[in-house]
């Protein structure tokens, strides 16, 4: 008996003292999560291109409204994805567990080699840009201060994601708060003009006049622009195995999230033209700093503040999640072991995280990252319409699999459709952009092969690559985790009659 209570209070302790991933992500750091890395720059900066490609005001706003639309119907997939196959890494985990090695690692390589570091390097080239331009009013910021600024922002938050989940939890929550505030003030400001009478280009006499012949080219070039600034919406999946209770807060803070994020783009949006034309609107660089210009008077210096906070807050939640995408193909064998390790006390995963944070500081010393953004652009849709394929097909191969949420077959053919439309005619408008994008993921066809397909490498290969790992297991004091398989098995008829 004694040794039965013996073996007990070990296996107890044993599993208290495991190294895993902690799960400090509530609700609320959830739904922070969705709507920190959706409000970015994009909607101080995307209503320009909107309206150009649109051609008139109702339009663009249509366009606003469908493109959280479209954003919602591929959440819904994502949810069902995202607690049926409760992993961490989002789109990758989903298309290596459904079609294999080579599709997934294709993601994983476009993903960890321009997508996220692109992204990143310019939403910290826009904090920069809009904290330095007080100091010089009359002209753009020197180059080499933004770049500085940039990478020290992306180091300082690089530290603080290293340290503790908590504390990038925390940042992303008050963050979060601070640019739904500047967005809410801008709302508020363009409804007092509203009220006062203002609205003017909001007439549907006028709002559907057009600067332009629509085309179809033209409205997908708009959605385009639109989804640009609706990009983030998948990134609470990149961390499934950190959320409290995963099949329940995943999909809630879907469902809350995307709905608040598009009623507060369209009020947003329907805030600008209350008080600018669609001239003036098409000639501002950044919309929302003529708007503080034309309404706050002595305090429009709060709308630089706050698109600097917007993109402060976007670069810790986009190196919080893509850090983890590296987590995940490390454990998988699709990249070196290392960094798939977590640090022994703070349990945060250190070398992916050096690495995003290398490849973005990259990034900014080659300076071209506004033509990546291009490239970004159309490997990211291609990444969402091979996850949602992936869905179909993994409903047609495990048909009696246990799904704790199953969406109607509409949402995601309904989402694949419009994907299909959109970028369609992406590759009629941009044939060149489009077609590099793709030679870019396609560059990842022959290094799985020799990377990951090929087992009998030479043996000095093997020791190379376990001397760097035990170097840098030693620098970075990290080991690797214990998985809580409960969380993160896909469930089975078994475990859901259990």
């Amino acid at each position: 008996m004694e040794d039965k209570e013996k073996r007990k209070k070990d296996t107890n302790s044993s599993k208290s003292d495991r190294v895993t991933l902690k799960k400090e992500i509530g609700l609320l750091s959830a739904c922070a999560i969705i709507i920190g890395n959706i409000i970015g720059s994009g909607i101080f900066i995307s209503p320009k291109g909107v309206l150009e490609h649109a051609g008139s005001v109702g339009l663009s706003l249509i366009v606003w409204v469908c493109g959280g639309g479209i954003c919602a119907l591929g959440s819904l997939c994502y949810a069902e994805l995202g607690v049926t196959i409760p992993k961490s890494g989002g789109d990758y985990s989903y298309v290596t567990e459904i079609f294999g090695g080579l599709v997934g690692f294709l993601l994983l390589w476009s993903a960890v080699l321009i997508m996220y570091p692109t992204t990143l390097a310019v939403i910290a080239l826009t904090f920069s840009n809009y904290v330095l331009q007080p100091a010089f009013p009359e002209c753009l910021p020197p180059y080499i201060a933004t770049r500085l600024l940039a990478t020290i922002c992306v180091l300082f938050l690089t530290w603080v994601n290293c340290s503790s989940v908590r504390w990038a939890t925390r940042i992303q929550d008050v963050f979060t708060v601070a640019k739904l505030l500047a967005l809410v003030l801008i709302i508020v400001v363009g409804l007092v003009q509203i009220f006062r009478g203002h609205y003017d280009a909001l007439r549907p006499s006028v709002a559907f006049e057009f600067s332009q012949d629509p085309s179809v080219g033209q409205i997908a070039l708009a959605f385009l622009q639109a989804s640009f600034a609706y990009s983030g919406w998948n990134f609470l999946n990149y961390v499934t195995e950190e959320i409290v209770e995963p099949r329940k807060n995943l999909p809630r803070a879907i469902y809350i999230s995307i709905p608040l994020v598009t009623l507060v783009y369209t009020m947003t949006n329907i805030a600008y033209f209350s008080s600018m034309t669609p001239e003036e609107l098409l000639a501002s660089n950044a919309v929302a700093v003529t708007f503080g210009q034309k309404l706050l008077g002595m305090f429009s210096w709060v709308m630089p503040i706050s698109v600097a906070l917007s993109t402060f807050g976007g670069i810790n939640g986009y190196l919080f999640t893509s850090s983890r995408l590296c987590f995940s193909g490390a454990r998988e064998g699709h990249l070196p072991y290392l960094l798939a390790m977590i640090h022994l006390k703070n349990c945060t995963p250190i070398p992916a995280l050096l690495v995003c944070c290398f490849a973005t500081i990259v990034i900014l010393c080659i300076g071209e990252t506004h033509n990546l953004i291009n490239y970004v652009s159309f490997i990211n849709y291609l990444s969402y319409g091979v996850t949602i394929a992936a869905l179909l097909y993994l409903r047609k191969k495990k048909p009696n699999m246990v799904r704790p949420i199953k969406i109607s077959m509409l949402i995601p053919i309904a989402y694949l459709v419009f994907w299909a439309v959109l970028l369609g005619f992406s590759l009629y408008s941009e044939p060149v952009v489009c077609g590099l994008g793709m030679v870019i993921m396609l560059t990842g066809v022959p290094v799985y092969f020799v990377g990951v397909h090929w087992k009998d490498k030479p043996k000095w290969v093997y020791r190379v690559v376990e001397k760097v790992t035990y170097v840098g297991q030693k620098v970075c004091y990290v080991v690797f985790p214990q998985e809580d398989l409960s969380e993160t098995e896909p469930l089975t008829s078994s475990k859901a009659t259990d």
